[in-house]
């Protein structure tokens, strides 16, 4: 009967094949591929129907608004809905003075012609707020894959330097760790503008003219963790 024993691996290698621990990393600068904008339709009455019903106009008037832009808008996404009384006091209680109502809107183009007269025709919408854009990448970018693809190149180049330097060469890849690739600035904090329109729906006489916006470039980051074995040096 015989025993089989298995030395375990050593974790940093052995004279015959020492290892080398390096990290990749990569940097790319490229344009935005979506904006996004939130809409914020108001209304106020004295009585809740009348601000039902204001709601309910000038939301369809966004809407209407949003979607004659065609295949410009990628997706309109109707989010929180609001109608809250506005309380007074009177004598020793409390009575409703007025409702106020609101609608969230939110809207995602591809096409940056259209996104500063959009802006700027829903800004003139009676009390329609707008706040923006939000530049950013689809999730499904495929600069994110470019992006890992460079931080493991260097990653090999920065192992094969590394050998050289010891007059020897690289054997073999032991382990790639992708630390995945992530925008630099989240798109909350990306650079946008902000406007917000109160007026009667009439208070303009021609429609403003459109808003010129520059894209704010995007930041991806890469990392990756690589060991390699290379062949035992001359020291």
């Amino acid at each position: 009967m015989t025993t089989e024993t298995h030395t375990p691996a050593a974790p940093y290698g052995t004279p015959e094949a020492p290892r080398i621990a390096v990290r990749g990393e990569a940097r790319l600068e490229v344009d935005p591929e979506i904006a996004r904008i939130g809409i914020t339709v108001s209304a106020r009455g004295t009585d809740r129907r009348t601000a039902l019903e204001d709601l309910t106009r000038r939301n369809t008037a966004a809407l209407e608004l949003v979607k004659a832009y065609g295949d410009a808008v990628e997706k309109l996404e109707t989010g929180a809905f609001s109608i809250t009384p506005e309380l007074t006091r009177k004598g020793r209680g409390e009575h409703i003075r007025a409702y106020h109502g609101r609608v969230h809107l939110t809207a995602e183009l591809a096409d940056f012609t259209s996104l500063g007269e959009l802006t700027t025709r829903l800004s003139d919408l009676d009390l329609t707020r707008v706040d923006g854009p939000w530049w950013a990448l689809r999730p499904t970018s495929p600069v994110y894959g470019q992006a890992r693809t460079h931080a493991v190149r260097e990653a090999v180049v920065r192992a094969r330097e590394y050998a050289e330097a010891l007059g020897t060469h690289l054997v073999a890849l032991l382990e790639l760790a992708d630390e995945g690739a992530e925008q630099a600035a989240p798109m909350p904090m990306a650079h946008g503008m902000r406007m917000a329109a109160y007026g009667g729906a009439g208070d303009a006489a021609e429609s403003a003219p459109a808003l010129d916006l520059e894209p704010q470039r995007q930041t991806v980051y890469a990392h990756v963790n690589a060991r390699f074995t290379m062949a035992p040096p001359q020291l």
